[in-house]
């Protein structure tokens, strides 16, 4: 019986490391890509161009400096796990946004891939720290 339970627990911690590392990765992939996003928002001609395109050119360097907050806010979450939380929340509702203006704007199906991913990445990443917080704080 010892056995069963020592095994269970194994996979249990393996389980775990694994979706911990998936976690971690899947928050510096969307770090690094906010940012640098964030900062082509605010410093390329062709970012304007596509503002534009999106009949949002007011929206432009909001929008950059929203995700280069939200980049450093992932990359602050792994030493304060809220700031992820909160950080991958934002940039959740920010791609929501995004997936509507490109619908609005009658994007061709490719068009959508890319805020498609970006929000299934960071809802990812926000179901990952709400359970981890949730774990943390006693609560389910």
């Amino acid at each position: 019986m010892q056995s069963g339970w020592l095994r269970g627990t194994a996979l249990q911690y393996l389980f775990r490391t694994s979706m911990n590392h998936l976690l971690e990765t899947a928050q510096a992939i969307s770090a690094v890509s906010f940012l640098a996003y964030g900062i082509g928002c605010l410093t390329m001609r062709a970012m304007r161009a596509e503002f534009l395109r999106y009949g949002l050119p007011r929206l432009r360097v909001l929008t950059g400096i929203l995700q280069i907050a939200a980049a450093l806010g992932l990359l602050a979450g792994y030493a304060y796990p809220m700031c992820a939380l909160m950080a991958a929340t934002g940039l959740s509702f920010m791609m929501i946004v995004a997936l509507g203006v490109r619908l609005k704007i009658k994007d061709p199906p490719a068009g959508f891939l890319q805020a498609l991913a970006c929000f299934l990445l960071n809802a990812f990443v926000v179901q990952g720290y709400w359970s981890r917080l949730s774990v943390v704080s006693g609560k389910s």
